[in-house]
């Protein structure tokens, strides 16, 4: 049986089920064949007003990847809420560039906390290498901005996204933007000293203790590059200790 084939039977499974467990386990079954073919019906399963088939379809469109990402997009303004907040769920764990506008305009301004906390993950999760390079630095500028913002955000879950994104951000941009890690070194501390939130204060403190290793590699290895090649060796003269 070919992909084609077996797309049809799940899918028919998830139209014909008439029960909520029934329509739960026939997209289970469908997002867990990752087929390609599923997509349609597994962004439909978002709207069904069943949080297990939706969680269900958002890790199926999640596993598929890409390919999921344009008729998400192009869907996305007709959905009831429901439905959209799913999506951004999908396209945040994703993580395709594609999406960033859509992800930047949920963090900061969705009514949800869970559709923010979402989109504020999904910022520390794209896939850069799809940027041009003469853009990337640009786009990361953006990101650091969001997410200096979004540390602001009063539910404490959503910061904690933020800092498990800025933490991911200091890594990519130590080579692209090394001017701009100290603003994230500075918002981590500044929350590790005030935030309220205990969870928050702990994750901040797992983000400094990753970001610093390689802000010290990057900083310091090119100044070995530099003595390796400019500081002559010392010829051997003997004499010493056996």
């Amino acid at each position: 049986m070919n992909n084609t084939d077996l797309a049809q039977i799940l899918i028919r499974a998830v139209q014909e089920a008439d029960s909520s467990e029934q329509l739960v386990d026939a997209v289970q079954e469908l997002a867990a064949a990752g087929i390609e073919e599923s997509v349609p019906t597994l962004i439909a399963a978002l709207g069904y007003n069943n949080p297990g088939a939706a969680v269900a379809a958002v890790d199926g469109l999640i596993a598929i990847g890409e390919a999921t990402v344009p008729p998400l997009l192009e869907l996305i303004d007709n959905y009831n809420y429901g439905a959209r907040a799913w999506a951004i769920r999908a396209l945040a764990g994703i993580g395709d560039v594609r999406a960033l506008d859509t992800l930047l305009e949920a963090a900061k301004t969705d009514f949800s906390l869970s559709v923010r906390r979402a989109a504020a993950r999904g910022l520390g999760t794209l896939s850069w290498h799809q940027i041009p390079s003469e853009k990337l630095e640009s786009v990361q500028t953006q990101v650091l901005e969001a997410l200096l913002l979004i540390c602001q955000d009063p539910e404490w879950v959503v910061r904690y996204a933020a800092v498990t994104s800025l933490e991911t951000l200091a890594i990519a941009i130590a080579v692209t933007l090394p001017d701009q890690a100290s603003r994230i070194t500075n918002q981590l501390q500044q929350m590790l000293d005030t935030d309220a939130d205990l969870g928050v204060r702990t994750r901040v403190r797992l983000a400094q203790e990753k970001i610093q290793p390689q802000q010290h590699q990057e900083t310091f290895a090119p100044k070995r590059k530099l003595q390796d090649i400019e500081v002559p060796e010392v010829p051997y003269r003997g004499g010493g200790r056996r």
